[in-house]
């Protein structure tokens, strides 16, 4: 069975953004410093680790299957970790990129060019959405972003159980708290799996638990895994920017018109002072293979003209 926790046993945890910048603040300020020490690699060859945001688990697996049968003599190796977990292995020198939701601020950059010697490259690459997945048993399946801010503050007249992704802080946590919540505590009610496919599996589960997760785990209907996921539960319609009693859900049009209420980034960070395979898998990212790769799984390329034609579909 799915372990679920109460957000509170890691809404704590949201602290480690504090205590990342907190901690390379530290190690900027004394005689330690973190290097990030060259390895036996170049654009298209050798191996390295980077940390990626598990929201974009099945994205980035694709877009690594791609460049590696492209350049059979490179590896790499990703590890699928909560963002703040990930922003903290900034200083880790065996991480050589990482992969999450937003880029650096230019008080990071400075501090982290005091940190390692040298500025990280950073850049956006793609669009994706939080999706709302209910049970298929459940009725309710329209909301408005009042009713999505109710639910997570705990106030909502609802009997849904809010779930989501992770157990410590996730971008879709701090996502929650920036956008959605304004800076306002998650409610009580409010729990959380360890990864996105358990956020799936206790929503099919539980007839009154509603989920928010990445659309890159339920957005491409070509996927025969993202559609075994789909009989699983359904996708909930939102109620659109700007546009009362529209309801809609997070499809790629939608994501790249911003009618969709709760859009984010996908942000590659380099930790390379050398032309090493971080940037070379970060080049193809933002090459035409790359957002190709991307647009076939539903999101919406950074780099790639995105073309919207008028068409009459009807959204429940």
């Amino acid at each position: 069975m799915t372990s679920i926790y109460k957000i509170s046993r890691f809404f704590a945890n949201c602290v480690l953004y504090a205590a990342v910048w907190g901690c390379i603040a530290g190690c900027g300020s004394g005689d330690r410093k973190y290097k990030a020490i060259p390895g036996n690699d170049d654009l298209k060859s050798g191996t390295i680790h980077i940390s990626a945001d598990e929201s974009f688990k099945p994205i980035i697996d694709s877009q690594i299957k791609v460049f590696m049968s492209q350049y059979p003599e490179a590896t790499i190796i990703p590890h699928y970790k909560a963002e703040a977990d990930c922003l903290r292995d900034l200083l880790n020198d065996s991480i050589r990129m990482v992969i999450v939701t937003r880029g650096l601020s230019e008080e990071e950059v400075k501090t982290l060019k005091d940190t390692l010697g040298f500025a990280p490259v950073w850049g956006k690459v793609a669009s994706d959405a939080i999706s709302v997945i209910v049970n298929n048993k459940q009725r309710d399946s329209l909301f408005t972003m009042g009713d999505i801010r109710s639910l997570m503050n705990g106030t909502s007249g609802y009997k849904l159980k809010p779930v989501m992704d992770g157990t410590s802080a996730t971008s879709t946590v701090r996502f929650m708290l920036d956008s959605v919540l304004n800076g306002q505590p998650l409610g009580s009610n409010v729990s959380a799996a360890q990864t996105s496919e358990q956020v799936i599996d206790y929503v099919s589960n539980n007839e009154n638990a509603i989920g928010f997760i990445g659309v890159s785990w339920i957005g491409n209907p070509e996927d025969k895994e993202q559609l075994a996921f789909l009989s699983k539960v359904k996708v909930a319609s939102i109620e659109a920017r700007s546009e009362k009693d529209k309801f809609i859900k997070p499809y790629q049009a939608n994501i790249a018109t911003k009618r969709y209420p709760m859009v984010r980034g996908l942000y590659y960070i380099v930790k390379e002072n050398y032309a090493g395979l971080g940037k070379g898998f970060s080049n193809f990212l933002n090459g035409e293979k790359g957002q190709l790769i991307f647009r076939r799984a539903y999101l919406v390329p950074t780099k790639m003209n995105f073309t919207v034609r008028e068409a009459h579909i009807k959204e429940e």
